[in-house]
């Protein structure tokens, strides 16, 4: 008598049951063994950082006294060192790491480095009690945009990123256009502004996941969108009035020009970087900024005129605030507030280009180093 349709089913279940558990647990092996890996390696570069940096002090020392063979040789082994460090941080983007100040605030202790075992689903409503509804809001959006591709390959995350940059650099200049020419209305003023903090807001989180996998985006350009968040927020809560119609044009105008040298950034930036890439001067992970780094030298510096320009634009639009926050009608504290953050805007763009203008200058046209 042959068995039940349903007796031969459940046979059929349990017997691939008792093969997922068996999966299961040597998954379970392996991850163990993964995670002993990782110590065992994040411990030897801690321990072979601290050797290397007692090393080169004990070789600074000896500089001061030796002879001149024994100075190159000295030369030499701070070359090899640089070397090794540079190695280490290559090591380090594959090992799981602490998240910095701004991920812990917004994320909680939560890893993120990607392909790590320690990847856990994020919870939104762990920030219920930390901030105000809006700001609560827009980071519930922005963790959604930064978050649903962590479990991808890191490159594919960091190709997302330039892709979101790109797509919303094109849509951030048709709604100024829009709402510069077309549509003189509060609800789209807000709805752009609002755009704006959104936008930045999801660039700071996903760059520092970037940066916790290996990424050397660094200094003021990594500042620079957490200044520019601050800036769209409290350009969103200025109300309407007389003050607020005064600039209204101008700051548009800013987001319009401000929009196109990011597109011709971000254009000739991934081409320029793709060729450094196969020559193997940059790092894979490295990415695209809204400014001049040295690795831009070769190629780019035609770049350099629309920068200077948007820096000045910038520290025109403090000087126009400043002076609508000395008129006697202005109430609001978001003029003084928006004039004293575009001169830090100036002020870090305008130094930090210089700077690297400058170095390049100084040094052979030929040298080009491979990080900033």
């Amino acid at each position: 008598m042959s068995k039940p349709r349903f007796q031969a089913e459940w046979e059929e279940i349990d017997e691939e049951y008792q093969q997922l558990q068996e999966t299961h647990k040597i998954y379970r092996q392996k991850l163990e063994e993964l995670t002993s890996l990782q110590a065992t390696c994040s411990n030897a570069i801690s321990k072979q950082r601290k050797c290397l940096k007692d090393l080169r002090h004990s070789l600074t020392k000896c500089a001061q006294t030796c002879d001149e063979k024994e100075l190159k040789l000295i030369t030499d082994i701070k070359t090899q060192i640089k070397d090794k460090e540079n190695v280490f941080f290559d090591m380090e983007a594959y090992l799981p790491k602490k998240n910095g100040l701004y991920l812990n605030l917004v994320l909680g202790n939560v890893n993120v480095t990607l392909l790590s075992n320690q990847a856990k689903y994020v919870s939104p409503f762990s920030l219920r009690s930390r901030f105000p509804l809006w700001v609560q809001i827009v980071f519930y959006v922005s963790l959604l945009s930064s978050l649903s591709s962590v479990y991808v390959q890191r490159f594919a995350y960091k190709d997302e990123y330039e892709k979101f940059k790109l797509y919303m650099t094109i849509i951030l200049m048709f709604g100024a256009i829009t709402c510069l020419f077309f549509l003189n209305c509060r609800v789209t003023d807000e709805i752009f502004n609002f755009l704006l903090v959104w936008y930045y807001c999801t660039l700071t989180i996903r760059e520092s996941i970037l940066i916790n996998n290996g990424s050397r985006i660094k200094g003021w350009w990594v500042s620079h969108h957490y200044v520019s968040t601050f800036l769209s927020g409290v350009m969103l809560t200025w109300p309407e009035g007389a003050m607020y119609q005064m600039f209204r044009s101008q700051f548009l105008a800013f987001s319009i020009y401000q929009s196109f040298v990011q597109f011709l950034q971000y254009y000739y930036q991934s081409g320029c970087l793709y060729r450094l890439r196969a020559l193997g001067e940059r790092n894979q992970l490295d990415l695209t900024v809204e400014g001049f780094q040295s690795w831009m030298w070769r190629g780019l510096t035609f770049l350099l005129p629309f920068l200077f320009f948007g820096h000045f634009w910038q520290l025109y639009n403090s000087v126009t605030l400043f002076r609508l926050a000395s008129h006697e009608d202005c109430k609001e504290w978001q003029v003084f507030m928006l004039a004293l953050t575009f001169l830090v805007l100036f002020l870090g763009n305008f130094l930090t280009t210089v700077k690297v203008v400058h170095q390049k200058v100084q040094k052979n046209p030929e040298k080009v180093q491979k990080t900033d």
